[in-house]
């Protein structure tokens, strides 16, 4: 399955960052086009992401593994959505590590994609990059709040 990572150290402690990152209801400060996070339980939650058209799409999530406060994993619910016509399966990892008195956050996301789609996986990756680099980027404006 591939996998994207990008990785950056964040001048705030990592029980802050934790808090950020281990709450769904912050996505919406630093996870790019999140507009709100809906019926939100502790294993379980849906965003509203923002298209660039305008439209909402719904995305859900479920919590596969959280260890507080170095590691959160969670998978994009792909039966019965828009999502499930290209991709197989998303899995996304947060990991926290100390870095003097900073984190290193480093953001992994594993992609498989569905039929014909698996061609476009180069172009997958650039934009998956893209992505969370400004998820790192939004996270560290998070923090410094």
């Amino acid at each position: 399955m591939p996998r994207t990572r990008r990785r950056r150290t964040l001048n705030t402690p990592v029980e802050d960052v934790w808090r950020v990152v281990a709450d769904p209801h912050h996505l919406p400060r630093w996870w790019p086009h999140v507009s709100r996070v809906e019926e939100v339980e502790p294993e379980r939650w849906t965003v509203v992401l923002a298209t660039e058209k305008g439209k909402s799409l719904r995305a859900d999530y479920r919590l596969l593994e959280s260890a507080p406060p170095r590691h959160r994993l969670y998978a994009q619910v792909l039966a019965g959505s828009p999502f499930e016509r290209l991709l197989a399966e998303s899995i996304t990892d947060v990991m926290l590590e100390p870095a003097g008195e900073g984190t290193e956050v480093t953001i992994e996301l594993r992609q498989k994609l569905r039929g014909v789609t698996r061609l476009g996986g180069f172009m997958l990756r650039n934009a998956t990059r893209r992505q969370l680099d400004q998820a790192l980027e939004g996270l560290e404006g998070a923090c410094a709040r």
